[in-house]
């Protein structure tokens, strides 16, 4: 048998391990990113390493999450990034030059290389034949530091798509329909690898669309052919020199292959508050709509808000629906301006946001009470948007803007508008936002504001485990949930003592209080935990609260990976009935800890019910010797 595209690429950069499902692989990795929610941590993290500097192809810092200048903790985050990017040898994309994906797929994407970010959607890379993944800010720091990258080699599906997508029915519509075959939790250990005939109908926009929302399926990553449409991408962006063809073997093995008729596709929605509660958008009917958001990374290209600009052209938005446009990058924005489409949206009533991530992540345009928001971002998961009784649905650029329109949530198919347009040979290049690291280090001062906290480190395992029951929590529970973020919170991300006082905010406003009191202890939790979001806070709150380890069914890849990197223990239930049993501040206890760890089976026992339960420990070895040093940073210290 031939090799897919995943095995190609891994092949070409394994460091350690074999390609056998499961098994622990190292692989090399040559580029990074970071975006500034995650990235002054991740910078605190190689800084302590003592790496002069990185030792990637390329890394690059964007500024595109906390925009909102309200007070001075943003802004100083901005110089510390700017000043230990450049003494690092990272390049820095300045405030409003876009939101990271965008500009990383413009600009820097390159066929066939491997990238890791500190941002979960880091996989929209994987449209033009990356292998994209999402990651702690501590992994990337490694990273960058020269490490390989560790992970269980995944299964590889492969998402065969047929046929072409029909008027008014998009790549967000394929993903969406994705997910409702798949489900949130249905791409843990795998990557979707898409091929088939309906491939070269889909642009790289598209693509990345598609690879985008992969990382709401819990997948390692998605990942496109580089092929006639991919060059066509990189010639626009006068980067062909960056271009190679890139396709599976004629013969190649998947461990599943699903097969998707585009024709068939119609536009689809999320509903709240999951982005796998998909159903058809004229089952859903005319729900009446409040606010209208169409950007972030997911759908802010220049060919989506083209497309978003031939449905207003000549109309208004319905009198009580606020629409908001976030442009994903300052090409997209200088381009839609320069050929008047950026006209066209201004002229219906839309309001244009900067080019950044915005309401995506709660950072401004939070819907009223009770509101109902339609957008064409990634993820709407409970209190998200930044208001707890909203209900955020996901939908394609088309079925927003026609939606904005009616004031009611419509099936774009209703409006009989042409979408044509000819897409530009060469799009508009200017870097000059995009600031080159020193070429003498030492001549770089690193900025550093008063909102900046040392990090939390953790310490040797101790020979038993003793805590309470902390917090007792369901199915799905997102990064979201653990580690709130929003307008408020965002500026704090430097600040774990701060943040730690919001954690499990919008479950239970009483868990920092809860932990302090007892001195710290266990959180038990349903399938899924810690979905969404790679934002380690959601591992580094806990820590500074004393959580020592975390017992769930199981767990997401990205923030299980966080919590081993920061020293708390993460197993699974053997008998998933024993999670009914358990109840808040029962005192649970393990001995002999590190024998436990290694038998690959913890017994813990519950003294306040008088039982006891097992826990599996899904942990390689290398991992295991992280917890027992207290986290990574400890382990790197210790074997350097």
């Amino acid at each position: 048998m031939g090799d897919n595209l995943v095995y190609k690429i891994i092949k070409n950069h394994l460091v350690s391990g074999e390609l056998k499902t499961s098994e622990p692989i190292s692989i090399k990795i040559d580029q990074t990113l970071t975006q500034d929610s995650t990235g002054t941590m991740a910078y605190l993290q190689l800084e302590a390493m003592g790496i002069d500097k990185v030792k990637t192809k390329r890394s690059i810092a964007f500024i595109d999450h906390n925009m909102l200048q309200q007070g001075f903790e943003n802004a100083d985050d901005h110089k510390f990034i700017q000043t230990v990017a450049s003494k690092h040898g990272v390049y820095f994309s300045k405030p409003g030059n876009g939101i990271c994906h965008q500009v990383f797929l413009e600009r820097f994407s390159t066929p066939g290389e491997t990238l890791i970010g500190s941002d979960s959607h880091t996989p929209t890379a994987g449209g033009v034949g990356m292998l994209a993944m999402g990651a702690g800010g501590l992994d990337v720091a490694l990273s960058m530091a020269g490490g390989a990258y560790n992970i269980n080699m995944p299964k590889v599906c492969k998402i065969e798509l047929k046929g072409k997508l029909k008027r008014m029915v998009s790549a967000k519509d394929i993903i969406l329909e994705v997910l409702r075959k798949f489900t949130v939790k249905g791409g843990v250990g795998k990557v979707f690898e898409y091929g088939g005939p309906g491939v070269l109908s889909l642009s790289v926009p598209e693509r990345a669309t598609i690879t985008n929302m992969g990382a709401e399926l819990g997948a390692t990553t998605s990942i496109f052919p580089s092929d006639e449409r991919t060059l066509e991408f990189f010639k626009a962006q006068e980067r062909e020199d960056e271009f190679r063809f890139l396709k599976p073997d004629s013969d190649a093995f998947y461990d599943e292959i699903v097969e998707i008729d585009l024709e068939k596709l119609e536009p689809l929605a999320a509903m709240p508050h999951s982005p796998d509660n998909v159903l058809e958008v004229s089952k859903i009917g005319k729900i009446k709509v409040d606010q209208v958001a169409i950007g972030s990374c997911t759908n802010s290209s220049y060919e989506d808000l083209m497309k978003v600009s031939k449905i207003l052209k000549g109309k208004k938005i319905q009198d009580d629906v606020s629409l908001v446009i976030a442009p994903g990058s300052r090409q997209v924005m200088e381009m839609l301006s320069r050929n008047g489409a950026l006209g066209d949206i201004i002229s219906s009533g839309a309001r244009i946001l900067e080019n950044s991530c915005g309401p995506c992540i709660g950072m401004g345009q939070a819907p009223g009470t009770d509101g109902i928001s339609l957008r064409t971002f990634n993820r709407n998961f409970y209190g998200r948007s930044g208001t707890l009784s909203a209900k955020i649905f996901l939908v394609s650029p088309e079925t927003a803007a026609v939606s904005a329109i009616t004031g009611f949530l419509t099936d774009p198919r209703e409006l009989s508008v042409s979408l044509d347009f000819e897409m530009p040979e060469k799009f508009l290049v200017d870097d000059s936002m995009i600031i080159k690291p020193a070429v003498d280090n030492r001549e770089v001062e690193v900025k550093r504001g008063p909102n900046i906290k040392p990090f939390p480190v953790n310490k040797e395992l101790e020979k038993d485990l003793r805590g309470k029951v902390l917090i007792k929590v369901e199915d799905n529970i997102t990064t979201d949930h653990i580690m709130p973020s929003n307008s408020k919170l965002l500026p704090f991300r430097s600040n774990i003592p701060y943040l730690s006082e919001f954690c499990f905010n919008t479950v239970d406003t009483e868990f920092p209080k809860r932990a302090k009191e007892n001195g710290g202890g266990i959180i038990v939790a349903g399938s899924n935990y810690g979905q969404g979001s790679s934002r380690e806070h959601a591992a580094l709150a806990p820590l500074y609260l004393g959580v020592k380890a975390v017992v769930a069914k199981s767990f997401a890849r990205i923030h299980k990976a966080n919590l081993i990197n920061n020293g708390i223990i993460p197993v699974e239930f053997e008998d998933e009935t024993v999670y009914e049993s358990i109840d808040l501040l029962d005192d649970i206890r393990a001995y002999d800890i590190k024998d436990e760890l290694e038998k690959g089976e913890i017994t813990f026992k519950n003294i306040t019910k008088g039982n006891e339960f097992k826990a599996k420990v899904d942990l390689t070895l290398k991992e295991i010797e992280v917890i027992y040093a207290g986290g990574r940073l400890n382990y790197v210290k210790e074997n350097n």
